[in-house]
């Protein structure tokens, strides 16, 4: 039971721990705010611009005339 001194070390930091949750937290906030944007949106936010930093996502309910325009 003595090699199991890895798991866990009073006093250290974990920061490999603490980056997972970070980085976690960036991608749901990204993915979010791009699917936020490229949805239907709700009432009151109907006429609200896209900002540039969001792409554009092509689904297949898109008729291929809209692509044209």
């Amino acid at each position: 039971m003595k090699n199991l001194s890895f798991f866990a070390v009073a006093g250290d930091f974990p920061v490999y721990f603490v980056a997972v949750y970070a980085v976690g937290l960036v991608a749901a906030v990204s993915i979010g705010l791009i699917a936020w944007y490229n949805s239907k949106r709700p009432v009151g936010w109907e006429d609200t611009e896209k900002p540039d930093f969001i792409p554009d996502l092509k689904t297949n309910a898109q008729s291929p005339q809209e692509d044209q325009d």
